[in-house]
């Protein structure tokens, strides 16, 4: 039980009326349960509640004589209630979180003189740290309600998934059941898509599925690869065919896939010298290495994919006619995120459980969360979604992941949730118009570095011209695409 000795202090037998009420003004500053701050009208510290310590990180004795202002930049008080009550001029309540991984209620009082000029500010600031956890606790709980329900349903409607395959739509689910149907065929498959659909996994699986699992896969990615050593790399070359080749020789990725499966992603990139002999390749079976004269028999099956209109293409020159005719035995058109929202939940949960694993956390959405990622269109589609999920297990504070952990394009995709970045706080950030700006085009760039493989390609992403996306690539000291 606490209680409070006053020690007289008397003159004449009397304590004097002030001396007795900063002994009364000490007593409730130390042993109030609550923290309370008193600064004078300019934001200068002049009490503090012993308790200081424990919810900000800083004792009483190193805030006192600090200013508001320079508290609130070392993060101390974020925000500063006081600083809010300076401006506004009345009473302020805010939402702090410390230092010190407190959840506190701060409210800010100005106390006026008789010129109403602002002479004190008295805040209260009230721990609700335990409140937040058992909030966090509850939601947790629904959380994992929700998800139990879930899969429960996902095992009522057999939802198919394969590895990194996750999917619930009915749209997925048909093609799945089409990648089972003609797995164990050797029928040459295009998969299309816009970039980051997944091409590549549902090639693998068409893979793990055939008769052909137990052989190469051998993955090619025919717009990393430079038109120069395309021919070398895809066909091989004999030992001495040129100048630096290796004295042994060197098998070429079509060689290596025999008997396996060969996948080309982003086949539309293939040079048209390249094609005329991978469609040799096909309509014989055989390979004949760089600088030599012997064929070989082969004997593969190809999958190729792209983010291409490849009839397109074939209309502007830029793909062979009889290519495209002998790839398009099977065409599988996997369909971008936005049209398939149903499956942003079910990805999103699975990646959350794969990442929470990987780093040792147990994070959860908040709803909120959730309704924002499915509201989101995904240019970047599945591989842009994980890793987003990734960066917000990595970088969200406390369990709940909240919707202000987003990244901004969030926020300007939705106009109504821009309330979490006000003009004022950028002002106050000091950045003028034209940085901001720079600022936007910088994370673009960045984000469609990120996604693209080309700058053609991240020309149409932005929709800008290739040649502005070089040139601000340049400007930026942005790692450079090829062109």
């Amino acid at each position: 039980m606490k209680t409070i000795k006053l020690l007289s202090v008397r003159l004449g037998g009397k304590m004097e009326k002030s001396e007795l009420q900063k002994i009364e003004l000490d007593a409730i500053v130390k042993f109030s349960t609550d923290n309370i701050v008193i600064t004078d009208g300019n934001g200068i510290v002049l009490r503090a509640s012993p308790n200081s310590l424990s919810i900000y990180g800083t004792d009483s004795s190193s805030l006192i004589g600090k200013s508001v202002f320079e508290l609130e930049k070392s993060n101390i008080f974020s925000p500063s209630v006081t600083i809010e009550v300076l401006k506004q001029r009345k009473q302020v309540q805010i939402m702090q979180n410390t230092t010190t991984r407190h959840t506190v209620m701060a409210t800010g009082i100005p106390v006026f003189d008789e010129f109403g000029e602002i002479i004190r500010v008295i805040s209260f600031s009230h721990d609700l740290t335990e409140i937040q956890n058992l909030k966090e606790d509850y939601e947790e709980l629904s959380t994992k309600m929700a998800k139990y329900q879930s899969e429960i349903q996902q095992l009522r409607e057999k939802e198919l998934s394969m590895e990194n395959i996750v999917f619930q739509s009915k749209s997925m689910q048909k093609i799945w059941q089409l990648i089972q149907r003609i797995a164990k065929t050797d029928a040459s498959v295009v998969f299309l898509g816009e970039s980051g659909v997944g091409k590549n996994i549902f090639a693998q699986s068409l893979h793990k599925e055939s008769l052909r699992k137990e052989e190469a896969f051998i993955e090619v990615n025919c717009g990393a690869i430079p038109e120069s050593l395309f021919e070398s790399e895809m066909f091989g070359f004999e030992a001495g065919s040129f100048t630096g080749a290796n004295n042994k020789g060197k098998p070429g990725l079509i060689e290596l896939a025999d008997k396996g499966t060969l996948f080309l992603d982003e086949i539309g990139e293939l040079p048209l010298s390249v094609q005329a002999k991978l469609l040799k390749v096909l309509q014989e079976k055989k390979i004949t290495r760089v600088g030599g004269v012997k064929s070989k028999n082969i004997d593969f099956r190809l999958i190729a994919s792209t983010n291409q209109d490849l009839e397109k293409m074939v209309k502007q020159g830029k793909f062979r006619q009889d290519l495209f005719y002998r790839l398009n035995v099977i065409t599988i058109i996997i369909p971008p995120l936005r049209e398939r929202k149903e499956d942003i939940v079910t990805l999103s949960h699975f990646y959350l459980n794969k990442f929470n694993e990987k780093y040792k956390t147990n994070k959860f959405f908040h709803p909120t969360t959730i309704h924002e990622l499915v509201s989101f269109d995904w240019p970047g589609n599945v591989r842009e979604l994980q890793n987003m999920i990734e960066r917000l297990v990595i970088t969200s504070e406390g369990k709940t992941i909240l919707p202000d952990s987003l990244p901004f394009y969030f926020q300007n995709a939705h106009p109504e949730t821009l309330d979490s970045l006000h003009i004022d706080e950028l002002k106050e950030r000091g950045k003028t118009l034209k940085e901001v700006l720079e600022e936007v085009e910088i994370r673009w760039l960045k984000r469609a570095s990120r996604q693209c493989k080309t700058t053609y390609e991240m020309a149409a992403y932005l929709g800008l011209n290739q040649s502005n996306v070089v040139r601000k690539l340049k400007k930026y000291k942005i790692n450079e695409k090829t062109h």
